[in-house]
Protein backbone atom coordinates (compact mmCIF):
# COMPACT_ATOMS: atom_id res chain seq x y z
CA UNK A 1 0.00 0.00 0.00
CA UNK A 2 1.33 3.49 -0.92
CA UNK A 3 1.74 6.02 1.35
CA UNK A 4 -0.70 8.33 -0.62
CA UNK A 5 -3.43 5.76 0.22
CA UNK A 6 -2.92 5.08 3.92
CA UNK A 7 -2.64 8.74 4.77
CA UNK A 8 -6.40 8.87 3.17
CA UNK A 9 -7.47 5.81 4.95
CA UNK A 10 -6.16 7.07 7.96
CA UNK A 11 -7.88 10.99 7.24
CA UNK A 12 -11.16 8.85 6.11
CA UNK A 13 -11.25 7.31 9.53
CA UNK A 14 -10.85 10.40 11.05
CA UNK A 15 -13.98 12.25 9.47
CA UNK A 16 -16.07 9.21 9.71
CA UNK A 17 -15.72 9.78 13.87
CA UNK A 18 -17.30 12.98 13.38
CA UNK A 19 -19.72 12.71 10.28
CA UNK A 20 -22.80 10.52 10.60
CA UNK A 21 -26.02 10.73 8.58
CA UNK A 22 -29.37 10.73 9.89
CA UNK A 23 -32.82 10.72 8.43
CA UNK A 24 -32.74 14.56 8.67
CA UNK A 25 -29.48 15.15 7.50
CA UNK A 26 -27.76 12.34 5.53
CA UNK A 27 -24.60 11.54 4.66
CA UNK A 28 -22.95 12.77 0.88
CA UNK A 29 -20.00 10.24 0.71
CA UNK A 30 -17.52 10.54 -2.61
CA UNK A 31 -15.59 8.16 -4.25
CA UNK A 32 -13.38 8.79 -7.26
CA UNK A 33 -10.86 6.45 -9.15
CA UNK A 34 -8.46 7.73 -11.74
CA UNK A 35 -11.21 7.47 -14.16
CA UNK A 36 -14.44 7.74 -13.12
CA UNK A 37 -16.30 9.51 -9.75
CA UNK A 38 -19.64 7.97 -7.83
CA UNK A 39 -21.54 9.59 -5.11
CA UNK A 40 -24.23 8.48 -2.67
CA UNK A 41 -26.04 10.13 -0.31
CA UNK A 42 -26.73 7.61 2.79
CA UNK A 43 -28.92 7.25 5.88
CA UNK A 44 -26.49 5.68 8.42
CA UNK A 45 -29.31 4.86 10.86
CA UNK A 46 -31.10 2.86 8.39
CA UNK A 47 -27.59 1.75 6.74
CA UNK A 48 -29.78 2.33 3.74
CA UNK A 49 -28.53 4.89 0.27
CA UNK A 50 -31.37 7.21 -0.75
CA UNK A 51 -29.54 8.28 -3.89
CA UNK A 52 -26.65 7.66 -5.97
CA UNK A 53 -25.33 8.87 -9.33
CA UNK A 54 -21.53 8.40 -11.04
CA UNK A 55 -19.85 9.29 -14.05
CA UNK A 56 -20.31 5.92 -15.59
CA UNK A 57 -23.67 6.86 -17.49
CA UNK A 58 -22.09 10.26 -18.83
CA UNK A 59 -21.41 8.99 -22.09
CA UNK A 60 -20.69 12.94 -23.24
CA UNK A 61 -16.77 13.34 -24.40
CA UNK A 62 -15.90 15.96 -20.87
CA UNK A 63 -13.10 16.40 -18.72
CA UNK A 64 -13.06 14.49 -15.78
CA UNK A 65 -14.03 17.89 -13.87
CA UNK A 66 -16.88 18.43 -16.19
CA UNK A 67 -17.83 14.79 -15.38
CA UNK A 68 -17.72 15.40 -11.44
CA UNK A 69 -20.48 18.80 -11.72
CA UNK A 70 -22.77 16.49 -13.51
CA UNK A 71 -22.69 13.82 -11.09
CA UNK A 72 -23.51 16.38 -8.33
CA UNK A 73 -26.16 17.88 -10.57
CA UNK A 74 -27.66 14.46 -11.10
CA UNK A 75 -26.96 13.43 -7.27
CA UNK A 76 -28.99 16.99 -6.36
CA UNK A 77 -31.71 15.88 -8.52
CA UNK A 78 -32.18 12.26 -7.43
CA UNK A 79 -31.66 13.61 -3.67
CA UNK A 80 -34.62 16.04 -3.93
CA UNK A 81 -37.05 13.49 -5.71
CA UNK A 82 -36.24 11.11 -2.35
CA UNK A 83 -37.00 14.34 -0.75
CA UNK A 84 -33.76 15.29 1.05
CA UNK A 85 -32.89 18.66 1.03
CA UNK A 86 -30.19 19.05 3.32
CA UNK A 87 -26.61 16.61 3.49
CA UNK A 88 -23.53 16.21 5.33
CA UNK A 89 -20.74 15.87 3.20
CA UNK A 90 -18.42 13.38 3.31
CA UNK A 91 -14.84 13.72 1.29
CA UNK A 92 -13.80 9.73 2.62
CA UNK A 93 -10.27 11.42 3.09
CA UNK A 94 -9.75 13.31 -0.32
CA UNK A 95 -9.01 16.57 -0.05
CA UNK A 96 -11.43 19.26 -0.80
CA UNK A 97 -9.82 20.64 -4.09
CA UNK A 98 -10.72 19.69 -7.69
CA UNK A 99 -13.21 16.92 -8.95
CA UNK A 100 -14.34 16.74 -5.13
CA UNK A 101 -14.78 20.21 -4.54
CA UNK A 102 -16.37 20.68 -8.66
CA UNK A 103 -18.68 17.55 -7.04
CA UNK A 104 -19.70 19.35 -4.27
CA UNK A 105 -20.77 23.01 -5.78
CA UNK A 106 -22.52 21.73 -8.58
CA UNK A 107 -24.60 19.70 -5.74
CA UNK A 108 -25.18 22.99 -3.84
CA UNK A 109 -26.20 24.26 -7.02
CA UNK A 110 -28.57 21.82 -7.23
CA UNK A 111 -30.35 22.95 -4.52
CA UNK A 112 -28.16 20.08 -1.87
CA UNK A 113 -27.54 22.32 1.74
CA UNK A 114 -24.35 21.52 3.36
Amino acid sequence: MNKNLKRRIRVKAHIRRRVFGTSERPRLTVFRSNAQIYAQVIDDRLGKTLASASSLAIKDKMTKSEKAAKVGEILAQKAKESGVTSVVFDRNGYLYHGRIKELADAARKGGLEF
